[in-house]
């Protein structure tokens, strides 16, 4: 079957380590099922993988793709919890499980023809939405919930500001959190994307940096050095940020006084667990929701999507259909 493929990993030049060719069907042990794919959805993770960010290089080579929509053998829509983890590991939490792995990270993804995938990973596709939006839902609007409704617990009524606009995670932040009764606030370097964030829910959308007419309950944070200062001056006292990634870098300052003295938290935040990912799609459903699609791809075009990617030009998700 056809697949793409990280055959190595250079920081510097992460697409020349990509490759589409052929690679053996999946097997599928006792307890696993194999998923005939028909999207999936690029990741930042991807991209990380390429450059040999928190991937173990003994894994390589390995099919890339994290976020997959398909059919079962008998014929059942599904999209698969991409987290491969052990709940009892975790203390019912299977993000804390040390061994957990992403899709892709151990176990070939789904960029290909067909994946092999734990059978407690089947969640069924929700009716309205096509293959190519499905795709777009277990990593990054799993990720988005949890930072929501599983670490910050935010509630309707209460505000928040997502940090950045465009991008899988901000999008479905700003999605969700409009849906479940949030006030919205959004920055974003681009008036495109502040205009969209509009259309996605947000209340009021600013320039990066722009002071806001109020503080917020709640940051969600996935731009790290470029906006932490910011991040933590927009919050109300007690309020929290919660951090799922850090694209500009990893060691802003921590700004401790400022943390103590209004009693800020902060919050990691990592994936999500298969009842979270269960309650993305009953979500989704419920409300009519619709993941923003940027563009998308045929496999062989894969490699224009990672550059896409890499210079930071989307907005919304990159599908690749199989």
């Amino acid at each position: 079957m056809r697949a793409a493929v990280a055959i190595a990993q250079d920081p510097d030049n992460p697409l020349d380590c990509l490759r589409v060719r052929e690679v053996p069907l999946p097997e599928a042990p006792e307890g696993w099922v194999r998923v005939q794919v028909k999207a999936s959805s690029l990741n930042q993770h991807d991209l990380w993988t390429l450059r040999g960010v928190g991937h173990d290089p003994e894994n390589i080579p390995i099919v890339l793709g994290c976020d997959v929509a398909g059919v079962t053998e008998d014929g059942r829509e599904v999209i698969l919890h991409p987290v491969i983890a052990d709940p009892d590991a975790g203390a019912g939490d299977e993000t804390l499980d040390p061994r957990r792995a992403l899709l892709s990270e151990r176990h070939d993804g789904g960029f290909a023809e067909y994946i092999a995938v734990p059978e407690r990973c089947l969640i069924d596709k929700p009716k309205h939405l096509s293959f190519e939006e499905a795709a777009c839902l277990p990593v990054a609007w799993g990720t988005a919930f949890r930072m929501l409704f599983g670490r910050a617990q935010a509630k309707p009524g209460e505000s928040v500001l997502v940090q950045g606009a465009g991008g899988g995670v901000t999008s479905a932040a700003i999605a969700l959190a409009a849906a479940a009764g949030l006030r919205v606030f959004v920055t974003s370097r681009s008036e495109e994307k502040r205009l969209q964030a509009l259309e996605l829910g947000a209340a009021a959308v600013f320039a990066s940096g722009e002071r806001l007419p109020e503080r917020v309950d709640y940051i969600v944070e996935t731009v790290g050095e470029a906006t932490w200062a910011h991040s933590l001056k927009c919050l109300k006292p007690g309020g929290a940020v919660v951090v799922c990634g850090a694209t500009t870098g990893f060691d802003p300052s921590a700004d401790l006084a400022r943390v103590f003295y209004q009693q800020l938290r902060v919050l990691g935040s990592t994936g999500s667990t298969l009842e979270e990912s269960r309650a993305v799609a009953r979500f989704v459903e419920l409300k009519g929701l619709r993941p923003r699609i940027d563009r998308t791809l045929d496999l062989e075009q894969i490699g224009d999507g990672f550059a896409a990617m890499a210079d930071g030009d989307l907005n919304g998700k990159i599908v690749v259909t199989i």
